[in-house]
């Protein structure tokens, strides 16, 4: 049996699975974007804000009370400056050090199944248009069966099968690549609020060094 053989048992098959396979992909997907929307929700703040309270904190020594403020917030941000601040009597290479792990740390979480995501949109299509080869293939054995006779109803629904495969895959598609996007955007803001939070902490390790940064205010 060559290969030309084999694809045309495959084609026996019918599209119709291909387009179960794409349904299943994209009820995975829709339930993977509200798990990372419910995420990304739940854990934003105004780290503006917060940045602002946590300097005039810093300024007045308050450090303790800089933390508890940090604790109050669920975002990624303080999460990272909450963690980085335990090192501030360390001096400044360990708050750089605990940033730069922390931020490794979050990220991944942030990150975590969005890969799935990207591959859904990116070969969503390609899946799709399997299932059009497959269709037109059917379509082309119906053709040859008739003999160049009349149109049947079967030949019309082997081309429509094969036209609803490639819609199907391209509407599985385009709403996984525009939340993957949408939230590597996110991922890479967050990240670097997160950076910038950090870097006040050590800006403050380096103008406390040799200096008790215990005091409560």
């Amino acid at each position: 049996m060559n290969i030309q053989e084999k694809f045309e048992g495959l084609a026996n098959l019918g599209a119709g699975w291909i387009m179960w396979l794409l349904v299943g992909l994209s009820v995975l997907s829709v339930a993977l974007i509200i798990e990372r929307a419910i995420l990304f929700l739940t854990t934003s703040d105004d780290v503006q804000k917060l940045r602002a309270d946590l300097r005039a904190l810093y300024r007045a020594g308050k450090y303790a009370d800089a933390k508890a403020r940090l604790a109050q917030s669920k975002s990624f941000e303080a999460r990272v400056a909450e963690n980085a601040l335990d090192e501030l009597s360390r001096g400044p290479e360990a708050v750089e050090e605990r940033v730069m792990t922390e931020v490794i740390d979050v990220r991944m979480t942030m990150d975590r199944n969005l890969a799935f995501l990207g591959t859904v949109g990116n070969n969503a299509p390609f899946v799709g248009l399997l299932g059009t080869v497959i269709g037109i293939v059917r379509a082309f054995r119906q053709l040859k069966m008739s003999q160049g006779g009349q149109v049947s109803d079967s030949l019309l629904a082997e081309i429509g099968e094969a036209l609803v495969a490639t819609a199907i895959g391209l509407l599985v598609a385009l709403p996984a690549v525009a939340f993957f996007n949408l939230f590597n955007r996110a991922i890479r803001a967050r990240i670097e609020r997160a950076k910038i939070l950090g870097g006040d902490i050590l800006v403050e390790a380096k103008a406390t060094t040799g200096q008790s940064p215990s005091k409560e205010g």
